[in-house]
């Protein structure tokens, strides 16, 4: 299949519009603290706010920080680890450094090779994608959304050991979702009350991930990090870590980047054929969406001993929040012809140590929806969004459903809908 040119050109009305509705999905999630962080920018690339801490809107400066770990960490005051250690204990890489971090990575690092994640996804979620083009082919409505939310729901249960039957899948989600949905990019820790109940959830998810541990089962992710050397808290902390992390992301990233490149003309290149051309095309066009939508707003590190940030001097004990959202919108509207600012380059991702360790996973479930897709471009159809709702309050900004339908074919050839949205 011949690789798709550029549809869009830069300032098109089309652009213009899609770019309006990722600002509706963000002020969705964050109504007061999205406005907030992006009036940050307009005063300076790095800001001192009272009660919050030092706001980095510079992709340049942000990396710096990130690849600093001398002067600035994970653990410590106003950091993840204030966030996630109640819940998930001390062991996890959300929440580590120095060397037992490098350790843990290490030892995790072969369940996320691109093979592994590969093989992962392919046993857990062609079942629950099987129906999707045929569905879509035969005049079908589709919400993206629910989509998406059965494959992370399939996916979790692969991770923790679950039988994946629909009703799993779905209390899976739900699980993860009502524990994610506590954090806010404002608050520092959780509460009691909260941490209770995100424990009592973890605790749930990972009966069966500990049965599967001491099983010792290498085709289950628990018993494989079993034979990997991981103790049992550690593969318990690590399963929940990905639970948490990977579900809200995957959740909202994958609708947005279909409505984005519907919206932009786009997407035929996302559903071209599988050679090396298109998939190199792909990867740009899902790296440039990853950009803009930011699917993870902010970043935090503790100061471990005076320093400067960007002209801003800092002391130790004081909170750093990256303001991804705003370094990555600092390089302009979705474009993936454009070439890539080295200083944002996978910045949502972050970097150094830390770099997020199941980012392959993510990108093979991505690869997945858009792999289930495909058959609607080879029988010579489109894929239009007919209707879309943002969520309200939500951590990751996210749609709450996006319906699409094929086109082309009969009546569509001529009728276009209007997407609306709902309340």
């Amino acid at each position: 299949m011949t690789t798709a040119a550029a549809p869009v050109a830069a300032g098109s009305a089309a652009l213009a519009a899609a770019m309006r509705w990722e600002e509706r999905v963000q002020r969705g999630a964050h109504p007061v603290v999205y406005p907030a962080i992006r009036s940050l920018r307009r005063r300076g690339p790095v800001v001192r706010v009272p009660g919050i801490g030092v706001v980095v809107s510079d992709a340049a400066t942000a990396r710096a920080v990130l690849l600093d770990t001398e002067r600035f960490t994970k653990v410590g005051p106003g950091s993840p680890s204030d966030l996630w250690t109640p819940v998930l204990g001390p062991s996890v890489l959300l929440n580590m450094e120095g060397a037992d971090h490098a350790r843990l990575r290490r030892a995790l690092s072969g369940l996320f090779t691109p093979r592994a994640v590969r093989e992962l996804v392919a046993v857990s979620v062609p079942d629950v994608l099987a129906g999707l083009a045929p569905r879509l082919l035969a005049g079908e409505r589709v919400d993206l959304v629910a989509e998406t939310a059965a494959m992370a729901g399939t996916v979790i249960c692969a991770m923790t050991g679950l039988p994946p039957t629909d009703a799993a899948v779905r209390d899976a989600m739900t699980a993860a979702q009502s524990v994610v949905g506590l954090v806010r990019l404002h608050r520092r820790s959780l509460t009691p009350g909260q941490v209770r109940h995100a424990r009592a959830v973890l605790a749930r998810l990972s009966a069966p991930a500990r049965d599967a541990y001491r099983d010792g089962d290498p085709s289950t992710v628990p018993g494989r990090m079993r034979e990997l050397g991981l103790s049992e808290d550690e593969a318990l902390g690590a399963v929940g870590a990905f639970v948490l992390t990977g579900t809200e992301t995957i959740q909202s990233f994958v609708p947005r980047l279909v409505a984005l490149t519907a919206d932009t003309g786009w997407l035929p290149a996302l559903l071209a054929g599988g050679g090396a051309d298109d998939a190199a095309l792909r990867g740009r066009v899902v790296e440039e969406a990853l950009r803009v939508t930011a699917p993870t707003p902010a970043m935090l590190r503790s100061v471990r001993t005076d320093a400067t940030v960007g002209e801003v001097r800092v002391r130790a004990g004081d909170r750093v929040v990256i303001a991804t959202v705003s370094c990555c919108k600092d390089a302009g509207p979705f474009d993936p012809d454009a070439p890539v600012d080295p200083a944002v380059r996978h910045l949502w991702f972050g970097a150094g140590p830390h770099f997020c360790l199941g980012m392959p996973l993510a990108m093979a479930q991505v690869d997945a929806v858009l792999d289930a897709l495909r058959p609607v471009a080879e029988a010579g159809r489109g894929l239009e969004v007919v209707e879309r709702a943002v969520a309200r309050g939500v951590l990751i900004p996210a749609y709450r459903s996006l319906v699409v339908r094929a086109t082309g074919g009969g009546a569509d050839a001529t009728r276009r809908p209007i997407a609306r949205e709902a309340a």
